[in-house]
């Protein structure tokens, strides 16, 4: 197929190949970057916990009247949802990722990292920030944690927490981190971390006690999703909580959890009826994760829905032009076949003119979308575009353009020569 003819015939049709031109070119650049952003939302969605979420659920208890030993009615609650049948295991915990509650700290792998952090005033060599999680025993293996070096926490390790003040204010005999904490603050041996001395919270930072590392597990995800990329730095430590305010984990079969909420609620209430237990106190962490993410796959839907509607319109000016095109030409056309051209090749044509005009909106397309990714990251602090996203884009936009003009080049491709060549 020579492209000379196909040049020679779009220069009289400058604007209207133009036009069409640029709005694949809008098309390219916005579908890329859209698909960019749908991929990161997904990211976020789908970004794993570190806990046995199908397995999990957790129940919210506010005892205003606990009275002077709130430690005697939690191990009472304890006891009552171990009793529950279905229930594997319970424990008595801080809080949960993606539940909106957040507890984070500076850590230091050493005490000249924490001098060289607070004379800066920020992060250097050797700290890292991190989430706090407390728990009571037994939470790994109702979380679901998976330990992949050292061990659980001892009986005597666990303390209860200081009332009115944050996890971590006071110090503890130990602490288990995650891979990724330990990743960052023992780059050279991350698989050496059980046994070093960390520092964090109020009580390591600004006293110097440090406390050692017991046990590492695998993931542990941050209480809430950031910015940066330090999703799985966290901490566990081993602290009760001597409130009357308590959070319990309870592990059952995946699908017991409606079940098992609903009698685990009715033996609490059954304990202390005035205790104070809202609708959204006790769900699966299923609900949880679906309601902190439901922004996000909101976010997807929309940006799906405008991607293919810009397609849609996209495809629909494709084929409109390549049609009012063929009509134009049937004299053209029937001329063509008459002298020999086949049906083929009055299709391979069309084709061919349009991907010459889709390429010209492509190359543009893809400038804007760099250009469109940059002003989204001054604004709205995305990430750079991955240059693979461009040719994605550009695919798409060339399929799409062969796709639409298909049933309109086989149209002119059937016009037959003799009705081709008697029209006016």
């Amino acid at each position: 197929m020579h492209l000379a003819p196909i040049v020679a015939t779009l220069r009289h049709h400058k604007l209207t190949a133009a036009l069409l031109a640029l709005q694949v070119a809008l098309a390219c650049a916005i579908v890329t970057n859209a698909l960019f952003l749908i991929a990161q939302r997904v990211d976020r969605v789908l970004v794993p916990s570190g806990l046995d979420e199908s397995a999990l659920s957790i129940i919210e208890v506010n005892d205003l009247d606990a009275g002077a030993n709130p430690l005697s009615v939690h191990q009472t609650d304890l006891a009552a949802l171990k009793a529950v049948p279905g229930v594997e295991a319970v424990a008595i915990v801080s809080h949960v990722p993606f539940a909106g509650s957040q507890h984070g700290t500076g850590v230091c792998a050493n005490l000249d990292a924490v001098h060289a952090a607070i004379k800066a005033r920020g992060l250097v060599a050797g700290c890292a920030t991190a989430d706090l999680y407390a728990g009571g025993p037994g939470a790994l293996p109702t979380f679901g944690l998976r330990l992949v070096a050292g061990r659980a926490f001892t009986a005597d390790e666990y303390a209860l927490d200081d009332p009115g003040k944050s996890i971590g204010s006071h110090a503890v005999p130990a602490v288990i981190v995650s891979r990724a904490l330990a990743q960052r603050l023992f780059p050279q041996h991350p698989d050496q971390a059980v046994g070093r001395t960390i520092y964090f919270g109020e009580s390591g930072l600004f006293h110097g006690q440090g406390t050692p590392i017991v046990g590492v597990v695998e993931h542990l995800h941050r209480a809430n999703i950031s910015n940066d990329d330090k999703y799985d730095q966290s901490l566990l430590l081993p602290e009760v909580p001597n409130t009357g305010n308590a959070v319990f984990a309870l592990r059952s079969e995946p699908g017991e959890q409606a079940r098992v909420i609903k009698q685990a609620k009715a033996s609490l209430l059954k304990l202390r009826p005035q205790r104070q237990m809202s609708a959204d106190s006790a769900r699966s962490y299923a609900d949880i994760r679906a309601a902190y993410f439901k922004g996000d796959r909101t976010m997807i839907g929309l940006l799906l829905a405008a991607t293919l509607g810009l397609l849609f319109v996209t495809a629909l000016g494709i084929a409109g032009l390549a049609g009012f095109w063929v009509q134009q030409r049937n004299r053209t056309i029937g001329i063509r076949r008459a002298i020999g051209a086949t049906r083929r090749d009055i299709l391979r044509y069309f084709q061919a003119e349009n991907f010459l005009i889709v390429s010209v909106g492509v190359v543009l397309g893809v400038a804007l979308a760099v250009l469109l990714n940059a002003v989204l990251m001054q604004h709205y602090e995305l990430p750079r575009l991955p240059i693979w996203y461009l040719p994605v884009g550009a695919a798409t936009l060339w399929l799409l353009g062969q796709l639409a003009v298909w049933a309109p080049a086989r149209r002119a491709a059937a016009v037959p020569p003799v009705v081709a060549t008697r029209s006016v």
